[in-house]
């Protein structure tokens, strides 16, 4: 049989993209999943993500991590489901729509996506990172030389050394200016370094504003892949979190399966 599928990416961070509105695609089937991400045997992705309809809002996001597993959100792929959203015609500028977080409101301007993050309150600071959850869990370490540093490993050991099974993904941050960072992520269910992380530069702009890092409620973070601006305003809880930039398709395909 032949799967149709779109591959999407945000400043690296790449996605397999499938309309699944009428509900055939196999969910259960994780290695099918973990065979579409494949660098080298499958499409080769981060992530795939399902497109489905939902009652009260312009689609359904499902996400799926590339060991083939059903995951938590994910900024990035958030953004450009909503470019392919677009491209399919099921939105104009702006949406509406259902994630595992909730809601979520989005607006696209060409190939640049602005997508509402979901608030944060629990921020739990420790002596040398800050662990918070974006709408996935993030662990958040300032660095020296972020640029020579050992992000497979020791990402590896923190991930699994502190957070168990379940895991966090891990965020190496480095102060560029007042308010502009940069980072290099290893994300858990890829089990390695990826090139940019939404939920994780989110993490990181909220995790550095809140440990006096800096003052700004608009912070640039330059992850590997690209760079991303985030905005949030701030109170008892970091609401109005947004994470903004491009979304681009890279191609379509068809895979046997």
């Amino acid at each position: 049989m032949k799967l149709s599928f779109y591959k999407y990416q945000g400043t690296g961070n790449d996605f397999v993209i499938i309309d699944n509105r009428e509900l055939f695609f196999p969910k259960a089937n994780t290695d099918l999943i973990a065979g579409l991400c494949d660098r080298r045997y499958g499409v080769g992705a981060d992530g795939l993500i399902l497109l489905e309809k939902h009652a009260y809002s312009d689609f359904k996001m499902v996400y799926y991590n590339a060991d083939g597993n059903e995951s938590t959100m994910c900024g990035n792929g958030g953004r450009c489901l909503v470019a392919f959203a677009k491209f399919l015609g099921i939105i104009e500028d702006k949406t509406r729509f259902n994630a595992i977080d909730g809601m979520h409101h989005a607006t696209i301007e060409h190939d640049v996506v602005s997508l509402q993050m979901i608030d944060v309150a629990e921020i739990k600071v420790k002596p040398n990172s800050v662990f918070l959850d974006t709408g996935s869990p993030h662990h958040v370490q300032l660095v020296q030389g972020l640029k020579d540093f050992s992000v497979q490993k020791e990402g590896a050991k923190l991930r699994y050394g502190i957070y168990g099974e379940t895991g966090s993904n891990i965020n190496f941050v480095e102060q560029l200016n007042d308010d502009t960072f940069s980072v290099r992520t290893y994300e858990r269910g890829v089990e390695d370094e990826t090139l940019s992380c939404g939920t994780g530069v989110t993490a990181v702009a909220i995790a550095m504003h809140k440990t006096g890092m800096t003052s700004s409620e608009k912070i640039t973070v330059e992850a590997v892949g690209g760079t991303l601006e985030i905005e949030f305003k701030t109170d008892d809880v970091y609401s109005d979190v947004y994470l903004k930039g491009p979304a681009k398709q890279v191609f379509k395909g068809e895979f046997d399966y």
